[in-house]
C-alpha cells in the first residue's frame, strides 16, 4: 500500500532526481525519494541499535568478529 503526499523540495534537488530518472539510474522522482527514505530509516535503526548495545555494555560482543575478519583479510592479501 502506498500514500501519495506532496513535498516541496529546493531546486537544485528536483534537478537531481530528474538527472537520474533521465540517466535511468531510477524509475521515477518518487523511487528516488523512496529510496533515500528507507535509507535513513535503516541508518536511524542502526543508530538506535547501536546506543541500545552501549547502554547495555554489549558493544564489544562484536570483537572476535572483528578480530577474525581481520585475520582473514590479512590471508587474502
Amino acid at each position: 500500500m502506498s500514500t501519495q503526499i506532496a513535498v516541496r523540495l529546493p531546486d537544485p534537488v528536483v534537478e537531481f532526481l530528474d538527472r537520474e530518472v533521465s540517466a535511468g539510474r531510477a524509475s521515477s522522482r518518487a523511487a528516488v525519494v523512496a529510496s533515500a527514505l528507507e535509507r535513513e530509516m535503516r541508518r536511524l535503526l542502526a543508530e538506535r541499535d547501536v546506543e541500545i548495545l552501549r547502554r547495555e555494555g554489549a558493544a564489544d560482543d562484536l570483537d572476535g568478529l572483528v578480530d577474525w575478519t581481520a585475520g582473514r583479510a590479512e590471508l587474502d592479501d
